[in-house]
């Protein structure tokens, strides 16, 4: 897929859509306006933006208990994932899934993910789906450095590379699973090495450039759709905030903090886009108005929406014990 200014100019009105999404869930949360647990994308927008600028509506993400940026860039609705979030009748799952489990079927995002690496699993039974209808669909597996040692990244690649299933594997690679650095948790600099011992190729991409993942998914897309399997892309990235929000973080170092806050890939991005004359500053400064605006819409949607029904508490689950409730 050849870049342009069309291109360009959707991968920074998602990436923005991302930032001021997670920061405005930020303040929420700190306000209590939202229950459970929140992990913030904030900093990694690069990565989603620049995978999804590759697929079709009908390519499916699978994603993880990081997942705001995904759905976002996939194209979610930003009030519904608000809605979500507070935990109102009007969000994705009826205000039941929250931050972690947001999904819409009909955009081809086959939902977020609280269990490590379970996704992984979930994007090979996508991939062969795919296969057995004889679609041309790809689907891109999102996941963390720390689920690439869980059994599941090493059944999911197995089977994925024996089937050449057209999947393409995303590592967002944030350089620490949880609170453990990966130098500690484990030996191989490179995660994308790992595709070796499946015969699957593996790419490492800085995953702050917005341009280099683009391009680097546009291959391994192109490669999935023709058939040839699956492709695993390391995007070396870095999330600003704390595994989740109330985590001080200060397991990380001061100074990699500021290194890796100086590369943050909203600004670095504009910063190319005006250099090669896709966008210029006043349509840049446009998007972002127009991304405030939205986010400013979700808000109120959100919080005038209702919140479910009690009567509606058993809906929307299966169980065996709830059938049983029913019952009696």
């Amino acid at each position: 897929m050849e870049l342009n200014r069309d291109i360009t100019s959707t991968m920074y009105l998602r990436m923005q859509r991302i930032r001021a999404f997670e920061n405005t869930a930020m303040t929420l949360f700190a306000d209590g306006k939202i229950p459970g647990a929140l992990h913030l994308y904030t900093g990694e927008e690069a990565v989603a933006a620049g995978v999804c600028a590759n697929l079709r509506e009908d390519d499916y993400i699978v994603s993880t208990h990081r997942g705001h940026g995904h759905i976002v860039a996939k194209g979610g609705e930003l009030k519904y994932m608000m809605a979500e979030l507070l935990g109102k009748e009007t969000g994705y799952c009826n205000g039941k899934g929250g931050s972690m489990h947001i999904a819409d079927v009909s955009k081809g995002i086959l939902g977020a993910n609280g269990i490590v690496g379970a996704g992984l699993s979930i994007s090979v039974g996508a991939g062969l789906s795919i296969s057995y209808r004889g679609t041309d669909q790809v689907c891109v597996c999102f996941f963390g450095d720390g689920s690439s040692n869980q059994g599941t990244f090493h059944e999911a690649l197995n089977m994925a590379g024996i089937w050449k299933l057209p999947i393409v594997f995303v590592c967002e690679n944030n350089g620490y699973g949880a609170s453990m650095s990966q130098a500690k948790h484990m030996l191989v600099r490179d995660i994308a090495d790992r595709g070796a011992a499946y015969g699957i190729p593996g790419v490492v991409v800085d995953g702050n450039d917005a341009i280099a993942v683009y391009n680097t998914t546009a291959e391994a897309v192109t490669r999935a759709r023709r058939g040839d399997g699956p492709t695993l892309i390391e995007c070396k990235t870095y999330r600003h905030r704390g595994q989740f929000e109330g985590d001080p973080g200060i397991y990380r170092p001061a100074a990699e903090v500021e290194a890796w806050l100086a590369k943050d890939p909203i600004p670095r991005f504009a910063g190319f886009l005006q250099e090669f004359g896709l966008l210029s500053a006043q349509e840049i400064e446009a998007i972002d108005q127009q991304v405030a605006d939205e986010i400013r819409e979700a808000i109120v949607f959100a919080e005038q929406s209702p919140y479910p029904a009690v009567e509606k508490i058993v809906e929307d689950i299966y169980s065996d014990i709830i059938e049983e409730v029913r019952v009696r």
